[in-house]
């Protein structure tokens, strides 16, 4: 019987090899999906005495999109969020860790397609949301409930896929 143990190790290590093979690394699954967003309450950015909270939206569709000034894949993503923005998309913001204050001169520069932005310099609010990196899109529903948690750039393919057939769901 003991011949056979590293034969099993084997078969269940290359088992879940090759289901890791076929997954999307992009796709992390998120413990917040289906739970109250977390509660924040902080400063906004380009706007002093002005705080951001997401009970601040309770009874509205709305996204939550995290994101720096020195993020290279923000800046890839931004003129995506500008047509979506001024298609109507409720998207805020949440600057993360820009310890160097870029985030307001960058918006008034480059336009800003975010409702508002919360200032998150410490990266602690990221972190109780999850945040791995940025950008990371949230979308939270009606009653505060993250409902969908996407990791990386938002593209065309990626709006049209995972984010229309959602929001549409969530806006009836």
């Amino acid at each position: 019987m003991k011949r056979w143990i590293p034969l099993l190790i084997f078969v269940a290590l290359a088992g879940f090899l090759f289901v890791g093979l076929h997954r999307d690394p992009r796709e992390v699954p998120s413990p917040f999906i289906g739970k109250a967003a977390p509660a924040f309450n902080l400063p906004v950015v380009g706007q002093p005495g002005k705080t951001f909270s997401p009970a601040d939206n309770k009874g509205k569709v709305w996204l939550l999109n995290v994101w720096a000034p020195w993020c290279v894949s923000c800046s890839q993503e931004h003129a995506e969020l500008m047509q979506l923005a001024q298609a109507g998309v409720p998207i805020y913001g949440l600057n993360w860790k820009d310890k160097d204050r870029e985030a307001a001169a960058l918006l008034q520069r480059e336009g800003s397609p975010y409702v508002m932005v919360a200032d998150d310099v410490g990266g602690q609010t990221g972190i109780d949301w999850g945040v791995t990196g940025t950008p990371e899109t949230y979308v939270i529903d009606k009653n505060g409930i993250i409902r969908m948690k996407h990791i990386g750039i938002i593209d065309d393919a990626a709006w049209q896929t995972k984010f229309v057939p959602l929001l549409k769901e969530l806006n009836q």
